[in-house]
């Protein structure tokens, strides 16, 4: 598929599963973008930190806003930078390529190195921010009509896009991709997570704490379901405070790090209200 030094295998710091892993694999060999979507705390953004750690490569990350716009990834030209030099300044304000700006696909297609370009959250901007992008990432290459020059890619980076799937993207935009989506993690899944970030866990409090989260996560009437992000500092939190492994299912100790909404947390209040037993429910 590609030489080994290219091929990502995961890291000591991700648990990844092998769909994911050929994935990114494919993605390096037929050099298109990988599109990751997934609920928020499956670990899409993590996963171009770990690629970026396992080959030895620069990580530059494009964080999308719903204002961000394409252009601003390209470059920026600081007109207000020049016309205050051009009446304060001593310098030569004809050297127009002093007030080019580049953005984060700039700094990526520039680099003499590859580097792991993460588009973070692409969904959160407009409909027609995908659309604008795809000669850049097709061609790896854009022209600065301010200084007519053509700028092209010296490495191609590995680019990673990843989705919360807030809104649907372009057909266009999706026939260049390379699509994976992550699953939430199982139980068994979860437990290899939990084991890369905290190698002293205490067995029952795992299997007190996973029971618990999942049975949260299995709630209708909860509107955001706690994310894998939130059950790890749920598991700090009660293992700072060293409370009793039982009182996690009679009480849910520190609710408010898994539930982040004030409707989930009455939902939470009415059930010990009216008496119900958490033990017994779980």
């Amino acid at each position: 598929m590609t030489n080994n030094m290219n091929l990502f295998k995961g890291s000591s710091e991700y648990v990844v599963s092998n769909e994911l892993m050929h994935a990114v694999n494919v993605s390096i060999a037929l050099k298109k973008p990988l599109l990751i979507k997934g609920e928020p705390g499956t670990g899409k953004t993590m996963l171009a930190e770990a690629i970026s750690k396992a080959l030895n490569k620069e990580l530059v990350i494009w964080n999308i806003k719903s204002t961000t716009k394409a252009q601003e990834g390209l470059y920026v030209y600081d007109t207000v930078q020049r016309l205050y030099d051009s009446q304060f300044g001593e310098g030569d304000v004809a050297d127009i390529k002093k007030y080019i700006k580049l953005g984060k696909l700039g700094e990526a297609f520039t680099s003499d190195k590859q580097v792991v370009l993460l588009i973070d959250e692409i969904d959160k901007a407009d409909l027609e921010f995908p659309n604008d992008l795809l000669w850049e990432l097709d061609k790896m290459e854009f022209y600065v009509n301010e200084t007519k020059e053509l700028i092209k890619t010296k490495e191609r980076p590995i680019v990673i896009i990843t989705s919360n799937a807030e809104k649907e993207l372009p057909d266009a935009f999706l026939r260049r991709c390379i699509f994976h989506y992550i699953e939430f993690p199982d139980a068994e899944k979860m437990r290899e997570i939990i084991n890369v970030h905290y190698s002293n866990i205490e067995e029952k409090l795992i299997a007190q704490a996973l029971e618990t989260f999942y049975w949260l996560r299995d709630m209708k009437e909860l509107q955001k379901k706690p994310s894998t992000s939130e059950l790890l500092d749920w598991l700090q939190a009660l293992m700072l405070s060293g409370v009793s492994v039982d009182k996690i299912k009679e009480q849910i100790p520190f609710i408010g790090v898994l539930l982040k909404k004030n409707q989930d947390i009455e939902v939470m209040s009415e059930i010990k209200e009216k008496g119900f037993s958490l033990k017994r429910w779980l």
